[in-house]
């Protein structure tokens, strides 16, 4: 949390200049037994993000329409693409890229509603599809949610196969145990580091 902090002082005005309006963004999240909860991040997006998507959802990646993915995404703040079709990033794209819009979330760690390590809280209106689509998918939220996972480190996050990263939900519920936390914490710090040294 005082790193959050630290990183507020920074990105909070970096956000405000080239975004005005709030820094943080609020989203809801399905938690532990069905809780909802605000789950924050830093936001990394243009106020009108969400009027936005509705004109480019027909350049959505994932077919299924499950994530929302472009190649080119105007929403993120600073993110604009140039006469000879180069994409020039901004403030919202480092944030995004070096994973600190995950950074508040550590607030909702000590509040409770969430975990450090975890399966990833789902938003309600997708846990109401996937609990009636994939066999034993409820059992995720008998656990609290995670900052990471063990679905993440073994590459199942953003447009990847819900189904994958169900799967790798419930192996890490069934087969917890303290050492299998700290071996997710060290990959999330590994494979983020070496990610994007290879970026």
């Amino acid at each position: 949390c005082f790193i959050t902090l630290i990183l507020t002082i920074f990105l909070g005005p970096a956000i405000f200049i080239a975004s005005p309006g709030p820094i943080f963004f609020k989203q809801k999240r399905v938690g532990r037994n069905g809780k909802v909860f605000n789950m924050y991040k830093f936001r990394s997006m243009y106020m009108d993000a969400e009027e936005r998507k509705k004109e480019l959802m027909a350049q959505n990646r994932v077919k299924d329409g499950m994530m929302f993915k472009l190649e080119y995404d105007p929403r993120i703040i600073g993110c604009k693409k140039k006469a000879d079709g180069t994409i020039k990033k901004g403030v919202g794209n480092f944030i995004r890229d070096w994973s600190l819009d995950e950074f508040p979330q550590f607030f909702n760690v000590l509040k409770g509603d969430m975990s450090l390590i975890g399966p990833r809280p789902e938003r309600p209106l997708f846990v109401e599809k996937f609990k009636e689509e994939i066999p034993r998918y409820m059992i995720k939220h008998q656990v609290r949610p995670g900052m990471t996972g063990w679905a993440q480190v073994c590459g199942f996050r953003g447009d990847t196969s819900i189904e994958g990263r169900i799967e790798h939900d419930i192996f890490y519920i069934e087969n917890w145990t303290l050492s299998f936390d700290i071996k997710i914490l060290f990959l999330t710090v590994f494979k983020g580091f070496v990610n994007k040294n290879a970026y």
